[in-house]
């Protein structure tokens, strides 16, 4: 039987106090959270090039508290670090030239990620492999793209589950769904930024969605939204409701197919990723 787990896109916010918290405890929000929720999001360790010798990566006190603070059923989807996916340094500005980043794809620091994730043990879940919108400039062409992440993940360690967020429409096709089947990856349906919406892509590629994949439930315009929250993540602010209908067919669809889901909601989506998820599942048990 297919199975759905549904969380947040991190969880440290003080303002969903009497949302999901009780305001007890500031310092380990994780516990209480996963009271509410079977899976969490981690962003934070995808934030890790800042330069050539500079690479953050997870600490493992950090990693060994989060595994101590949720019970044995509990599921982490982990974005891995961009000094990953990251093809060249970030620009201060569009006039800069651009810098290669030689930790590309490097097999070397996925080995050293996944060893400071092994406390997880089981709960760890899919690792994300988030990549940048890639132009002309950093990358030739989606087939370079494809061969280059073929020849990584071939070689990187078996027994995890990787998938891929690509922030390019246009490789969005027939090409790419199948460099994802052939090697064994989940694709993560992004709705939000520039992408097509989730469900148009969805009725096009469905067959080639098997075992799990990973929806992400993120809003067009960040700057924009917590202008109108003011980084208070406790109402709806830019309701969505025609979008969660299509999104709620997509999971029928899915679980009727017997394909497992993970769903990823970020409080950029509507203003509150826990009301948000209250309305998905208020919608899926409307049969």
């Amino acid at each position: 039987m297919s199975n759905i787990r549904i969380g947040t896109c991190s969880w440290k916010y003080d303002s969903w106090k009497n949302l999901v918290y009780s305001g007890a405890d500031k310092n380990n929000y994780l516990t209480e959270y996963s009271k509410k929720f079977n899976t969490v999001e981690i962003d934070q360790w995808f934030w890790s090039l800042f330069g050539e010798k500079k690479i953050n990566m997870p600490k493992p006190d950090d990693v060994i508290k989060y595994n101590e603070s949720v019970p044995p059923e509990f599921k982490f989807s982990v974005k891995v670090p961009n000094s990953i996916t990251l093809t060249h340094f970030y620009n201060r500005s569009k006039k800069e030239p651009l810098k290669e980043n030689p930790h590309f794809l490097s097999l070397d620091l996925l080995d050293d990620f996944l060893t400071l994730l092994e406390p997880f043990g089981d709960k760890l879940g899919p690792l994300m492999f988030q990549f940048e919108y890639l132009n002309k400039q950093k990358m030739n062409s989606q087939l370079e793209f494809q061969d280059k992440f073929s020849a990584f993940i071939q070689n990187a360690p078996d027994g995890f589950e990787y998938s891929v967020e690509i922030r390019n429409p246009n490789y969005l096709n027939k090409s790419y769904f199948e460099f994802i089947a052939e090697n064994k990856l989940q694709h993560v349906f992004l709705q939000g930024y520039y992408m097509p919406p989730v469900w148009e892509t969805y009725i096009k590629f469905k067959n080639f969605i098997n075992g799990q994949t990973i929806l992400r439930l993120h809003g067009p315009d960040r700057k924009g939204i917590e202008e109108k929250t003011g980084g208070e993540w406790n109402k709806i602010v830019e309701p969505k409701d025609e979008e969660l209908n299509r999104i709620v067919d997509i999971i029928r669809d899915l679980l009727s197919r017997e394909v497992d889901i993970y769903l990823n909601v970020n409080n950029h989506y509507e203003g509150s990723a826990p009301i948000t998820i209250d309305k998905i599942y208020s919608l899926l048990n409307n049969v």
